[in-house]
């Protein structure tokens, strides 16, 4: 095709909350440095749904028609002049969805997912936005894909992205082998934490929700040693009532009425929080036998009072890894985890993490000898089970109202789709 040709490419185009439209763009050749890919499979994403749903994410409004989808493996199907020799038409290759600078300290430093440029696909942080991966092709800079090994099928290469989420923080944290780890939060992310604490060797992974139907889904495939479904609570602390008021006492008028008990403040709010999440903590302590508590805490769930919770569940000198996203402010009993030593680290993204995270998935799906049922990495190999539903492209919009509602018309616990959008 000369430079200048195009060729016709579906999409699955966002317009506002809930309003998904499957509609035929043209897509032109890929420019210099970049690739053109075929994506065969794109795996839907928390940050997507919020976008779905709301017409945002946080703080990102969705502000032009965007494209959505981050988690995607495909084909290449041509290469720009730049890019010869580093792909070839017919391979298979992970996308990582991050475009950085390249240039600035953070870039430099290998820490290019904190990079001021960064242009993320399927995110709103910048105008215009820059399309996702839930369409049949999209050109893409060449030095931010990855290379395929033969045994990684193209719905594990998707799980990269999640997977490289946890590589990362398992690195801010030092995540190593005779570590008691407590994974708060059970979906798809949640999942690969305990998965990839076990990988790395850890004593004990347990793990807890609130949800009964992700604490089962996580001990019937092994995810953890240990589970637990906690009940949400939100205190509300009732000061005891004066010896003065009755029920038999007279209605005031409402005009000049006089409560005889004080206001409930934002501090007795906030200090009822905290007993709330230290009992929890105990709890969970006393259900694993872990009195000490734990050398990691993963947070995977994003609440405020989980956040409380971890910080209570980590041991001294331990570590609560904040992974969830969705509490901008969060009231935290600071001289707990600071004369305890307690770090609080927090992780956005990953930077440098798809080389582990395929090499990962491909030993996940390579057992350890021909004649062998045990793969070379077994505990990543749970990992398959997370994709529960599959979806073609054109049906999008159908894929996001099954995970926003969380179970099918089955009953049945609705982790990761994929979408299927084109084929190999």
């Amino acid at each position: 095709m000369s430079s200048s040709s195009s060729i016709l490419n579906t999409a699955a185009v966002l317009h506002g909350p809930r309003d998904i439209r499957v509609k035929d763009r043209r897509i032109g050749q890929p420019m210099l440095e970049e690739v053109q890919v075929k994506i065969v499979s794109t795996g839907l994403c928390g940050s997507d749904l919020h976008y779905y749903k709301d017409g945002r994410n946080g703080d990102f409004a969705v502000r032009s028609p965007l494209v959505l989808g981050h988690e995607a493996a495909g084909v290449v199907t041509a290469v720009g002049l730049n890019a010869k020799g580093k792909f070839t038409v017919g391979q298979r290759v992970a996308i990582e969805a991050g475009i950085y600078c390249r240039q600035c300290n953070y870039c430099t430093s290998g820490r290019y997912n904190l990079c001021k440029q960064m242009r993320f696909c399927s995110s709103a942080a910048r105008n215009p936005h820059v399309d996702g991966t839930l369409q049949q092709y999209m050109n893409h800079p060449a030095y931010c894909l990855h290379p395929l090994p033969d045994a990684c099928p193209y719905e594990m290469a998707s799980i990269a992205e999640p997977l490289s989420v946890l590589i990362h923080a398992s690195r801010r944290c030092s995540l190593g082998p005779n570590q008691k780890v407590l994974v708060c939060g059970l979906g798809a992310i949640g999942l690969l934490a305990c998965a990839l604490s076990k990988h790395m060797g850890a004593k004990r992974v347990v793990a807890v929700d609130i949800i009964p139907e992700r604490v089962e889904f996580a001990r019937k495939h092994g995810f953890a040693d240990e589970v637990y479904c906690t009940k949400p609570s939100t205190p509300t602390p009732t000061p005891e009532p004066s010896s003065s008021s009755s029920s038999s006492s007279p209605a005031a008028d409402s005009c000049c009425a006089h409560s005889s008990q004080p206001p409930v403040t934002p501090a007795m709010m906030s200090e009822a929080q905290i007993k709330t999440a230290q009992e929890t903590a105990q709890m969970v302590k006393d259900t694993f036998n872990d009195p000490e508590g734990y050398d990691v805490v993963f947070e995977c769930s994003g609440a405020e009072a989980v956040i409380q919770m971890g910080v209570f569940a980590a041991m001294a000198g331990g570590k609560l890894m904040l992974i969830g996203m969705g509490t901008r402010n969060a009231f935290l009993p600071v001289s707990t985890f600071a004369l305890r030593e307690i770090d609080i680290l927090g992780s956005f993204r990953y930077a440098n993490t798809y080389t582990e995270a395929l090499k990962l998935l491909a030993d996940a799906c390579t057992p350890i000898s021909p004649s062998s049922t045990t793969m070379k990495a077994p505990e990543i190999s749970r990992v398959a089970t997370l994709v529960t539903h599959r979806f073609s492209l054109q049906e999008t919009a159908k894929a996001f109202e099954l995970l926003s509602r969380g179970v099918d018309e089955y009953g049945s616990l609705v982790l990761k789709i994929m979408i299927g959008s084109g084929s190999s």
